[in-house]
């Protein structure tokens, strides 16, 4: 916040509580002497649609929101910090390893060193270390440096990976933490101290870790590991495709635009994608699989990818029929209601269960069956069907969210089903230690998406996602390693083509709107990609994954 000479006070608002302080005083100690039990579970603050370190002086009268870990933001927050604190004890321990940040388990995050394995007795010693760290409550301190001084820094340490993307950087100064003589830099704020670290566990993982983080719900502690084989593989396999495409990180993927070499990329992207496609489909046949079960969260691309499927079903000699569960909705005023007493589109209950099974029996008895279609703006479905046939070599593919939910699936016949979990699971970093989390690339995709053909403003796509993501937590997430095979949609090209799409959206939304939060989490790594170029954008196929939230895919009548 800008210092202000004049000598006067100020006053602060915070939790509903206002008092007046001298100018200069640290948000930490305002919020303290306001609300003091809110304070103590306060990570970070919201000011004007930006996210405020505790430790940050205040010049103006203002008034702050307290995130808390229960808080998206607060979260991310705590996050960064514990990562913080993991490297230091790996400088302190391990001086010459090199580690890698790589996805979500859980509640949890993935990691891997470097060029070596990591065994049980690294994993204690390294939680040790941070818990001794820990409650030596050591304070991180901001320092704001050139972006040259910065580059030369991480490059004379060793982090080549931090020195190229920082060259990105659109900004001339960078925040940098410091504990000692450690400095890092997290694209975000952080806590106050390590004192405030203590709520986390690693989880040997051979070949690398899990760090344990706590669940929205239970703060307090490290949320259990939950075993999930087929995501971590899947991880895996997309990790191998950064190995074969040369792109582990951002930087990777701007260079690649900077000497030309992008429309190539793309095609050896979407051959990999095809290739993948194709292996489902020749398990499918070989399985004589009646039914394909296509599940996954919002704006991973299921729907792309049925139909990509069927083509390949197609080659195969099959004659696959696709039936969307969005035509299965019961109308509005039979919905489950949320919390907030609206209806509640993510409950599974929101479909009409019974009358789908009847469907589903029907069409594989061969009969024709008249298909409902949903219509959204009026919440009920539509007077006109649509006639159904399953041919005899079919199979049927029924894609939507539920599509592998037991009260589903328990009433189909198990041995002629085939389940695909479908999602966007990023592999490319902006930096070793820093990702770029799967639901902020499906959020752009669902913000770019609905701007282009649901006439839907960001705010509002913002504002729908804790709803959304919620829905995921307690009805997809659990059932995904069900799922016979997973296919990762994510393309390693894209977030080059979303930046292109999405940036000047986010960008339109003013400060002080409360979506400002999101929009400036998701501009702040968009930041460091340069947008893709026309080129780029006329080698995307037809039939990408892409082009269902970019447009011009040719198997949707509405591009």
């Amino acid at each position: 916040m800008e210092h202000s000479s004049e000598a006067r006070r100020i006053r602060i608002t915070f939790d509903g509580h206002s008092g007046e302080f001298d100018p200069g005083v640290s948000a930490q100690a305002a919020t303290a002497a306001l609300s003091p039990e809110t304070a103590r579970e306060t990570l970070c603050l919201m000011h004007g649609g930006a996210c405020l370190e505790l430790g940050v002086p205040l010049y103006e009268s203002c008034t702050l929101t307290p995130l808390r870990y229960e808080d998206e933001e607060g979260r991310r927050v705590y996050e960064r910090s514990v990562r913080f604190l993991l490297l230091m004890a790996m400088k302190r321990l391990y001086p010459q390893m090199r580690v890698r940040i790589l996805n979500s388990v859980g509640y949890g995050v993935y990691l891997r060193a470097i060029g070596q394995d990591m065994g049980h007795a690294m994993v204690r010693k390294l939680e040790a270390e941070m818990r001794a760290l820990a409650a030596q409550d050591l304070p991180f301190t901001r320092e704001l440096w050139s972006r040259e001084k910065a580059i030369a820094y991480f490059a004379e340490q060793g982090y080549p990976d931090k020195a190229e993307i920082l060259a990105y950087r659109p900004h001339e100064t960078i925040a940098m933490y410091r504990i000692g003589d450690m400095r890092e830099y997290f694209y975000g704020t952080m806590t106050p101290s390590t004192g405030t670290l203590t709520r986390f566990a690693l989880k040997p993982h051979f070949p690398g870790m899990v760090l344990l983080l706590p669940a929205p719900d239970a703060p307090d502690v490290p949320a259990p590991y939950l075993p999930r084989p087929k995501h971590l593989r899947v991880f895996m396999e997309s990790q191998e495709w950064c190995r074969i495409l040369a792109a582990d990180n951002v930087a990777d993927v701007n260079h690649m635009m900077e000497e030309g070499r992008m429309r190539e990329f793309v095609r050896i992207n979407e051959a990999l994608h095809d290739r993948s496609i194709g292996r489902i489909a020749d398990e499918i046949v070989s399985r004589g699989a009646q039914i394909v079960l296509v599940f996954g969260p919002s704006s991973s691309g299921k729907t792309t990818f049925a139909n990509r499927l069927s083509v390949h079903l197609r080659v195969l000699g099959k004659r696959p029929q696709l039936v969307s569960l969005d035509d299965f909705y019961r109308p509005r005023d039979q919905v489950p209601l949320d919390a907030n007493g609206q209806p509640d589109l993510e409950h599974v209950d929101a479909l009409d269960i019974p009358y789908l099974s009847v469907c589903i029996e029907r069409l594989l008895a061969g009969e024709t069956v008249a298909m409902p279609k949903f219509d959204f703006p009026s919440g009920r479905r539509k007077a006109e069907t649509t006639p159904l046939t399953l041919a005899g070599n079919g199979p049927l593919i029924l894609e939507g969210i539920h599509a592998l939910n037991d009260k589903v699936t328990r009433e189909l016949p198990e041995q002629l089903t085939y389940g695909v979990y479908v999602s966007a699971l990023p592999c490319i970093n902006l930096d070793n230690h820093n990702r770029i989390r799967t639901t902020d690339v499906r959020l752009l995709r669902r913000i770019t998406r609905d701007a282009k053909f649901r006439g839907t403003p960001p705010q509002k796509t913002i504002d729908m996602w804790p709803s959304v993501r919620a829905g995921e937590e307690k009805w997809i997430f659990p059932y995904q390693e069900k799922a016979d095979v997973m296919f990762n949609t994510s393309l390693h090209y894209e977030l080059p083509v979303l930046k292109r799409m999405s940036y000047e959206l986010l960008s339109a939304i003013p400060d002080d709107a409360p979506q400002a939060l999101v929009a400036h989490r998701l501009k702040k790594f968009l930041q460091y990609l340069l947008p893709a170029e026309d080129a780029v954008m006329d080698e995307i196929p037809p039939l990408s994954i892409l082009r269902e939230f970019i447009g011009e895919c040719t198997f949707y009548d509405r591009h």
